[in-house]
């Protein structure tokens, strides 16, 4: 018998038919009939989103500004890195410039993405991209009519508590500050 030489991981489903059961303005759902690459025929549901981008900016002083707004999924306020949907045409690097901008009046001098991934492969397309906002300059914050956002700056020692102790709890936002702790603060490069 002959072995495939093609990747397991490499391979993608076969979509048998495809259905939009939802198309709003912010996500849709899309009703695939798949044969996967196991060879299991199946219906999978998928949300659609175009991705979006979430900015970690860091301060001159090495602080990383927070936002807090109201999630009504979660039903509570939560403290989160800025974040948004990339709108139709727009980079990566152009709807983290713009959300940052809206969300809390700063604008970049450098702005790169560091890392993407996707939040929630079970059902949801969307990819994020996070990337990092460098050389800060305040400005007014330009919130859209339904945003009612407070910002507010935080060192490593009191991000690293708050993650802890279980008070930033936006998983965007855990993932990136504990990635940027990690592999890029500029105190880290200088341990390796």
């Amino acid at each position: 018998m002959k072995k495939s030489s093609a990747k397991p991981h490499l391979k993608k489903a076969k979509v048998l038919s495809s259905k939009i059961v939802y198309d709003g303005p912010i996500f849709g759902i899309r009703r695939d009939e798949v044969i996967e690459p196991s060879g299991v025929r199946t219906t999978r549901e998928v949300i659609t989103h175009p991705g979006s981008v979430v900015v970690l900016p860091v301060l001159p002083d090495g602080r990383i500004l927070l936002i807090q707004q109201y999630r009504h999924a979660a039903h509570q306020y939560l403290w989160e890195l800025v974040a948004g949907r990339i709108d139709a045409g727009e980079s990566p690097r152009e709807a983290a410039a713009r959300e940052l901008i809206e969300e809390t009046g700063y604008r970049a001098k450098s702005l790169r993405v560091f890392l993407y991934m996707f939040p929630t492969p079970g059902f949801l397309e969307e990819k994020m991209y996070i990337l990092l906002a460098k050389g800060l300059a305040a400005g007014e914050a330009e919130p859209e009519e339904d945003e009612k956002i407070i910002s507010r700056p935080y060192n490593r020692k009191k991000l690293e508590e708050m993650i802890r102790t279980g008070k930033l709890r936006d998983a965007k936002s855990v993932a990136g500050i504990l990635f940027y702790f990690r592999f890029l603060a500029p105190e880290q490069r200088q341990k390796s």
